[in-house]
């Protein structure tokens, strides 16, 4: 439970604080926080949290669920604030282009780490007898 918990507010750090979705003196953004990226950062948090929390004691990370977590962080940030996207698409593409595309990103994103939840949910060898070799959530 613990490594869930960790987990899942290290997601919400990592992500909104330089996203700035979380309000801080570090980082700004020049536009404004959409209402639908908050939500998209609860859910991406409470996800993450899940699969790691879901992960047996030396198992190997998926692919999908540290993607789906990098991809949820392209998904909110603000889309004239990464030079990347400024430098490939100028700042009408990122404004006419990334930024409509950012809510896709986002649901593709958690389509992604729920599938990763599902996945280690399945992996996990409880049943209703309780659970074979200490493979609790931790």
């Amino acid at each position: 439970m613990l490594v869930a918990l960790g987990t899942a507010l290290a997601t919400f750090l990592i992500i909104g604080l330089p996203t700035d979705i979380i309000p801080n003196p570090l980082f700004g953004r020049d536009v404004p926080v959409r209402p639908w990226e908050l939500p998209v950062l609860v859910a991406t948090l409470v996800l993450t949290g899940a699969y790691f929390g879901l992960q047996r004691p030396g198992a190997e990370r998926s692919a999908p669920a540290i993607g789906g977590a990098g991809l949820a962080m392209l998904a909110v940030a603000c889309p004239v604030c990464n030079k990347v996207i400024l430098l490939a698409l100028g700042t009408s593409g990122a404004l006419g282009f990334w930024q409509p595309l950012q809510p896709f990103l986002a649901a593709i994103s958690l389509v992604a780490l729920l599938a990763a939840v599902i996945w280690a949910w399945r992996r996990n060898p409880c049943g209703d007898d309780g659970c074979d070799g200490g493979c609790a959530v931790r």
